[in-house]
């Protein structure tokens, strides 16, 4: 099959609603992480990915670089937050300040480390793009 037949036969899902939901960036079908982002257990990212096979860590020591994105989401959370609480309260109190920074650092910890390691995989590894033919096989596997 030529791939301009899957590009007409097969819908792909939309790159930015599939990183949201935290999909894998080769079928966009299978999930990246089997737990939910907030649990007592912690997160726990799968191996690989379970509907295409994908390994999603590319190489020894690759998640390192996703400490960046980390940080850089980190620092824009911080910003949006120090300036919305100037504009709305107006208060100059360091105390305020640090003592919401930190509330926010520790209560989007999760949010950062699952979605830096998305972003990572979608976006800053030049790689890794959609193949619609992982889909489509696994769909001609299962008999769909």
């Amino acid at each position: 099959m030529e791939n301009t037949d899957l590009k007409t036969k097969f819908k792909a899902p939309l790159e930015f609603l599939s990183a949201v939901s935290a999909k894998c960036p080769k079928c966009r079908i299978g999930k990246m992480f089997s737990t939910p982002i907030y649990n007592f257990g912690g997160q726990k990212m799968n191996p690989e990915c379970p509907h295409c096979g994908f390994h999603f860590e590319i190489e020894p020591g690759y998640y390192y670089v996703a400490m960046f994105a980390s940080y850089a989401l980190n620092i824009a959370e911080m910003v949006t937050l120090v300036v919305a609480v100037y504009v709305l309260t107006d208060s100059r109190s360091p105390w305020i300040y640090s003592g919401l920074l930190i509330a926010n650092c520790i209560i989007l910890a999760p949010f950062n480390f699952r979605y830096s390691r998305v972003v990572l995989l979608y976006w800053l590894t030049p790689g890794i793009h959609f193949e619609a033919w992982r889909t489509e096989q696994k769909e001609n596997e299962k008999g769909i």
